[in-house]
């Protein structure tokens, strides 16, 4: 009896596992059609975009081979939508505008909350629970309540740059940063500090030798989220950059937008692509590290 019910249990189990498979598949499959769209009709002629946008050509396999490869040639206009693209939004002036802003931003979001993280939890006060609180509660106000005082603010501080606008990166992505690092550093042991200065480290050198190398999964895990953010946004660059001098990737692409509201598709999709390499290389390069962290700042958040 009990070598049946293990038997009938494994079955279950691997009944269960191809649901389970099959599932996430389709989900996997949703997500990557998009992409795949995209990247099929950066290639392809304005007219053809939309008369069949998820075919290769415009005539079917069965009316002869030789027909169905002229029709792909007459859909497909090789990398002509890309150079389009690249000249008509300037797209290596913009793309460097974000990869500044977004390395910056990122850079000073991961230095200065991981250093607030650590003194909040190691520091046991009023004051530091009111800066976790109104940290948490960043997190929970839309946007939209503080855009438009956001703006004037930023004239008025003279942010409408790119390295001005770092500093209104660094303060909306405290929130989630903060609370990620100060769930890790509730799991690092206080004996390792206290050997540490007992050694000699000031506070500083403490940080820097001992807690910033132990919060590498966290701080991976951060950059990602934190670049995917900065470098796909569209709203707050277009509220506080000066846009007629300083254009991010998500700007330019509204440029392609021609007269009477029509739109290059072909450029559009071009320059799409374009704009999401990078963030998939590094998302790709650096996501091992995202479960580790997420799970290793949860342990005693």
């Amino acid at each position: 009896m009990a070598k049946t019910d293990m038997n009938v249990s494994t079955v279950r189990r691997a009944k269960h596992g191809w649901i389970l498979t099959t599932i996430f598949a389709v989900i996997s499959i949703t997500w990557i059609l998009p992409i795949a769209m995209v990247l099929l009709n950066s290639f392809k002629r304005k007219a053809y975009i939309f008369a069949n946008p998820f075919g290769i050509s415009n005539v079917k396999l069965s009316q002869g081979f030789a027909r169905w490869q002229a029709g792909i040639s007459k859909t497909f206009v090789g990398f002509m939508n890309y150079k389009t693209a690249v000249k008509q939004t300037k797209f290596f002036q913009s793309f460097g505008y974000s990869l500044f802003i977004t390395v910056i931003s990122v850079f000073l979001i991961i230095l200065c909350c991981s250093m607030c993280a650590w003194y909040i939890t190691r520091v046991h006060n009023a004051a530091t629970k009111i800066i976790y609180l109104l940290c948490l509660f960043s997190m929970i106000v839309p946007f939209q309540m503080v855009m438009f005082t956001l703006s004037k603010f930023a004239n008025i501080l003279h942010l409408s740059n790119p390295l001005g606008i770092t500093i209104v990166y660094l303060g909306f992505g405290a929130g989630l940063a903060v609370f990620m690092f100060t769930g890790f550093v509730k799991s690092v042991s206080v004996e390792i500090e206290e050997a540490a200065m007992i050694d000699g480290c000031t506070p500083i050198q403490t940080y820097f030798k001992i807690i910033l190398p132990i919060m590498k999964p966290t701080i991976v895990t951060v950059a990602i989220l934190e670049s995917m953010w900065v470098w796909n946004d569209y709203l707050l660059p277009s509220l506080v950059l000066n846009i007629n001098k300083y254009k991010t990737i998500p700007i330019a692409v509204q440029f392609l937008k021609q007269s009477h509201g029509q739109v290059d598709w072909g450029a559009m999709m071009a320059v799409l692509v374009l704009a999401i390499v990078p963030i998939v290389v590094f998302y790709i390069a650096a996501q091992k590290y995202i479960i580790e962290g997420v799970l290793a700042g949860a342990v005693k958040g």
